[in-house]
């Protein structure tokens, strides 16, 4: 019979004919989705929800490059965010929009900006007084005390270790209007020390936005939590936090790295890693992909060559 006599009397078109022979013996993938290389394996998927129990406390992002540091699973913070969120595990609060301002620009390199500020601790029904030391560039607590009283005296001695501790360095002090910071012999100190000092705009805490958000940290998440009953047992606690915060914990606005690794350089060394980390998880994933498709197919082909030997006998 003629190829043209079928088509017609089944209705048949000869370019659909003639598709139907070009895919004979191939994977009846083309109307449906085609695995990707981005695709995540169920055991991926089980490795992100176990790692985030783990580390509940932990934003997607963050919980993203923990992940890729400690060899548990390669993926992006976008595929972190869909396993999370199918899972029913991300924060549904709605934040408003930020309303701080640009502030200062950011310094090309350790050293370069110090901002200082003294915040309130209540420890007991008493307050005391946390001097800090931020380094602009790299996030890392250069100094830090817990003082009883907060004069310009103290902010000098404080400020006066942090430089003892980086000999030679000679950063740009930023700081409040405070009453400290405003002083004649505190002008006479930086001017000594040969340093330069800046003040932030009056009434406007986010221009110094990276020692605030620091002190509203340790008093979240060390101060508040632990309640120490002593002042001695609160500066054991934040010296804790504080070399956890300097070379363990991921910051988000330095490209989750730890200030330590930031302050050292070795940020480009982690960024080039991940990078090696996830290109070599694709490779992975696709050769996975290339074996099961040629195993379908494969599987298929001796199913059909089969079934012909047993047609002819």
């Amino acid at each position: 019979m003629a190829t043209k006599t079928l088509l017609r009397w089944l209705e048949l078109s000869t370019s659909k004919y003639h598709e139907w022979r070009r895919r004979y013996g191939k994977a009846n993938e083309h109307n449906g989705k085609i695995p990707r290389d981005y695709w995540l394996e169920p055991w991926e998927r089980e490795a992100i929800l176990n790692y985030h129990d783990a580390h509940s406390l932990d934003g997607y992002r963050r919980l993203t490059f923990m992940m890729l540091d400690d060899d548990i699973v390669a993926v992006s913070p976008s595929s972190t965010y869909r396993v999370l969120k199918s899972a029913g595990r991300l924060d549904r609060r709605r934040w408003a929009p930020s309303k701080k301002g640009q502030g200062f620009h950011h310094p090309d390199g350790p050293h370069r900006h110090w901002h200082t500020d003294i915040s309130y601790l209540n420890i007991c029904g008493t307050f005391y007084f946390l001097i800090t030391i931020l380094d602009g560039y790299s996030r890392y607590i250069v100094h830090w005390e817990i003082r009883e009283s907060a004069k310009e005296m103290d902010v000098e001695v404080v400020l006066q270790r942090a430089l003892e501790k980086h000999p030679g360095a000679k950063p740009r002090i930023i700081s409040d209007n405070g009453p400290q910071f405003i002083a004649k012999d505190f002008k006479s100190f930086i001017r000594m020390e040969g340093l330069t000092h800046v003040r932030t705009s009056p009434y406007y805490p986010q221009s110094n936005g990276k020692l605030e958000r620091w002190h509203g940290s340790v008093k979240l998440e060390c101060i508040r939590p632990s309640c120490p009953e002593s002042i001695e047992e609160a500066r054991a606690k934040v010296a804790t936090f504080v070399e956890h915060y300097n070379h363990c914990r991921l910051h988000a606005s330095i490209g989750y790295v730890t200030p330590a690794d930031k302050l050292n350089g070795l940020d480009v060394e982690i960024f080039a890693e991940r990078d090696r980390k996830l290109e070599e998880a694709r490779r992975r994933r696709a050769l996975k992909r290339r074996q099961f498709s040629t195993e379908v197919a494969m599987a298929r082909t001796g199913g059909e060559a089969s079934q012909g030997s047993r047609g002819r006998q």
